[in-house]
């Protein structure tokens, strides 16, 4: 994992946070342009912001948002699975995660056939996000074919069965879970979850490179969400941070 790339990814999504509660209004870092934003629909099918891509002279970024509203608890908890049909024999994944990524699909392809396809993209998100992530990194990966697909998440829940981890693992080249030890969402959905509907059980893995971390910040929230990472991140590097957060001013995530 590079350590300034990690630190620049994590402030990013910070802003989809900021993008969610300022009514789309959020900071772009300097060098880079906004190409688009996207929604997504909720658990009940009202639709939210949800990221965004940006591009400068070198790369191009999608990110998105984790969890912020009630309703995207409800889909987080909505753990039978379902087949991934953007890959063909893609295994199944987490019915709430994938809900939310195919209301989204179309409006984040066409935000990135205005980028350039030999133009490196890094796909990122925190939490809920990180799983949104999880899912557009194999379907990019599969069906846009980049010519370099860098993928860093936060936080991010289990996404999918063993099926979907060994094609992700086997198409998506550069991958990094960055991951607290102590952040209860990385151990969601459990390995083995039974459903208290139907009974049927579904297994859940978590894809390749974990990047551990190890922080405590007070609070099951605390351990948990993206300004907690990105302050733990920054601690290796604090003049890159120095640097990279001037400008513009308070666009990286404050405690």
């Amino acid at each position: 994992m590079d350590i300034r790339t990690a630190i620049f990814l994590a402030a990013v999504c910070g802003q989809t946070y900021v993008q969610y509660n300022n009514d789309g209004l959020f900071l772009v870092p300097t060098t880079y342009r906004l190409v688009g934003q996207f929604q997504a629909a909720s658990y009940t099918g009202n639709e939210e912001p949800f990221g965004f891509v940006l591009e400068s002279d070198r790369a191009a970024i999608l990110a998105f948002r984790g969890t912020s509203s009630p309703t995207d608890w409800v889909m987080d908890m909505i753990a039978q699975q379902v087949p991934f049909k953007p890959v063909k024999n893609g295994g199944y994944t987490h019915r709430g995660f994938t809900e939310v990524y195919m209301s989204a699909r179309d409006q984040f392809l066409r935000l990135l056939d205005q980028v350039p396809k030999d133009k490196p993209l890094f796909v990122t998100g925190h939490s809920l996000g990180g799983a949104l992530a999880t899912l557009a990194s194999l379907d990019i990966a599969v069906n846009r074919k980049p010519s370099a697909l860098i993928t860093y998440t936060f936080g991010a829940p289990r996404t999918g069965d063993p099926v979907f981890v060994r094609t992700y693992n086997a198409v998506v080249p550069l991958t990094f879970r960055v991951q607290n030890e102590f952040d209860v969402v990385p151990h969601l959905p459990p390995l083995v979850y039974q459903s208290p509907k139907t009974d049927k059980t579904y297994y859940y893995l978590h894809v390749k490179e974990e990047a551990k971390r190890s922080f405590r910040m007070g609070s099951v929230g605390g351990n948990h969400i993206i300004s907690s990472y990105f302050a733990d991140l920054a601690r290796e590097a604090p003049a890159f941070v120095a640097a990279t957060c001037q400008s513009p001013p308070g666009w990286c995530p404050q405690k």
